[in-house]
């Protein structure tokens, strides 16, 4: 079940949100960056699970060659 959080951050961070992530991807990246924090996450155990997903492991390799090619 979700629920519904109102918070107040600074103006430009607001605008880099949207900038930088979609207004419509806000939510799931705030909570994607505090999970760890407030579920007590084991970490390596996360990542292991990450690294078996093969699906996410090619996007993510599209995603980082794709950052390096416009750096170029």
């Amino acid at each position: 079940m979700q629920k519904k959080l109102t918070i107040t951050i600074n103006e430009q961070v607001y605008e880099g949100l949207h900038r930088v992530v979609g207004s419509c991807h806000i939510s799931r990246f705030i909570e994607d960056l505090i999970r760890p924090y407030v579920l007590g996450q084991d970490l390596e155990k996360a990542y292991k699970e990450m690294a078996e997903d093969e699906a996410r492991e090619v996007d993510a390799l599209e995603w980082s060659e794709a950052t390096i090619r416009k750096r170029r």
